[in-house]
């Protein structure tokens, strides 16, 4: 079990990670839609995640969603580098009902981003472009390198939820256990 946490002005966050766990989850974040997206990663990438999180939600959300991600981010890189016997690539698609969101990922210990989720506004109180926050956070902390995008799609719950599993399913199978992979990369580490 990995833990991290983090203590700063705005927040104060505890971490537990198991990588190859069992899909239970733990979260407690004081924001509500970001809570059932954590649950929604954790069952479909089979961790095991812990997170419990007090932060200036009075002020908005801004600081819980991205420092959560920038702390997830480094519990897996602890978990996972340095890379060894995994498969290191993962990709999924994965459909909502109308929506549907491609993640490619690859577990390069080089921080990317490509982010493009054309959504805005909220869904119920909480603030849309805080997912790319989240997301951001949570690349250059692990570090890896991810490719989000939109397909199709209309309603902004699935298609955000969309992107947390289509994360999952993705991680979830670039750390996939091969012994016959060693070091995955011509360089010979990562």
């Amino acid at each position: 079990m990995i833990e991290v946490t983090r203590e700063t002005k705005e927040t104060q966050i505890a971490v537990k990670l198991n990588l190859y766990g069992k899909g239970q989850a733990r979260i407690n974040t004081g924001v509500g839609f970001f809570d059932h997206m954590l649950e929604a990663f954790t069952k479909h990438a089979h961790i095991d995640l812990e997170v419990s999180c007090t932060g200036d939600t009075h002020i908005d959300d801004h600081h819980t969603v991205e420092d959560v991600g920038i702390v997830i981010g480094q519990a897996l890189r602890k978990a996972i580098y340095p890379v060894q016997s995994i498969e290191r690539f993962g990709n999924a698609t994965v459909v909502m009902d109308e929506a549907s969101v491609t993640c490619d990922i690859d577990l390069s210990n080089r921080a990317f981003l490509v982010y493009e989720l054309p959504i805005g506004g909220k869904v119920g109180e909480f603030d849309v472009e805080l997912v790319e926050e989240f997301f951001r956070a949570f690349t250059f902390n692990l570090p890896l390198t991810l490719h989000l995008i939109y397909n199709r799609g209309k309603n902004k719950h699935h298609i955000i939820e969309a992107s947390f599993k289509a994360l999952a399913v993705s991680l979830r199978r670039a750390v996939a256990v091969n012994e016959n992979a060693g070091i995955p990369s011509t360089k010979g580490v990562l």
